[in-house]
């Protein structure tokens, strides 16, 4: 397994957790930056981007994320790849097209399905917050055709196995070139239930082409979901929009101690850290 390279990434922020839930939240470029650093020295070779306005809320606007991404590539460089969100509600597909297609990241995520999406709280027997999260074949084919005119590759989000089926016609259309990108996000309520049996699951319903996959695990079930993927040859992602919590419940000081954490489980586990230019490699960038 140890010439099984890991693709470790952080996803920093997020778009609905606030620093009163978790203190280490990033909201300005400086902050972004700094939070970038921490994840390259721990090994990560990839973040994931949500803009923020320097006061935390969340945003859509091109000069949020052009000072964003300016201010982590002026502090590591190309040492890691930069993957931007496009996933919103009630925002229209368009203007998550003039942020991807005006700043050309190299990665950028795309939702596989439409569900019902939610957060549930088994103290107050209720919803926190439930929601449709529409990703039609028409919103994903307008992303997927704004990301691939400009030369970004898609991150392949999937809730659920039927997610994963959504890749077939459009590797039939032609519309795809592998290698793929597949990410299985799951502990959403309405989407798959987050158990090592689905990872598996969900890791053999990815269509026979070259193809990446990995573990977006979502609250502190993450970590069982993590080594799941570690020991069937999945890559990984932690982050401050995923979880606040290392395994021993204590909550993260900075994105750097998750990926730390999810670093040590993989060479744990045999696997060693895919370099960033091994990653750019099997991921198509290169």
């Amino acid at each position: 397994m140890a010439d099984d390279p890991v693709i470790l990434t952080c996803a920093m922020s997020g778009a609905l957790a606030s620093r009163e839930q978790c203190p280490a939240i990033p909201y300005t470029p400086a902050e972004y930056a700094a939070e970038a650093r921490r994840v390259v020295d721990e090994g990560g070779v990839m973040v994931h981007l949500h803009a923020r306005t320097p006061s935390g809320a969340p945003s859509h606007e091109i000069a949020d994320f052009r000072a964003i991404t300016s201010a982590i590539r002026d502090e590591v460089g190309d040492a890691v790849i930069v993957n931007y969100s496009t996933g919103a509600l009630g925002v229209p597909v368009a203007k998550r097209l003039e942020y991807l297609t005006e700043l050309r990241p190299e990665i950028g995520a795309l939702n596989m399905g439409s569900m019902n999406y939610a957060k549930y709280s088994s103290r107050r027997k209720d919803f926190v917050f439930a929601a449709v999260f529409e990703n039609s074949f028409e919103t994903i084919r307008a992303l997927l055709d704004g990301m691939v005119s400009v030369g970004i590759r898609p991150e392949h989000e999937c809730f659920d196995s039927g997610h994963v089926a959504s890749l077939d016609p459009l590797l039939d259309m032609g519309v795809l070139s592998p290698p793929l990108s597949v990410s299985f996000v799951m502990g959403v309520t309405g989407g798959i239930r987050p158990t090592a049996r689905n990872v598996a699951h969900m890791a053999e319903q990815v269509p026979d082409v070259p193809h990446q996959w990995g573990v977006i695990g979502i609250s502190r079930g993450q970590w069982g979901l993590l080594a799941a993927a570690l020991s069937l040859g999945g890559n990984v992602r932690v982050g401050l929009e995923d979880n606040f919590y290392l395994p021993d419940g204590s909550m993260a000081r900075s994105n750097g101690e998750l990926v730390a954490r999810a670093a040590r489980m993989a060479l744990d586990s045999g696997r060693r850290l895919a370099t960033v230019a091994e990653a750019r490699s099997l991921l198509g960038l290169a």
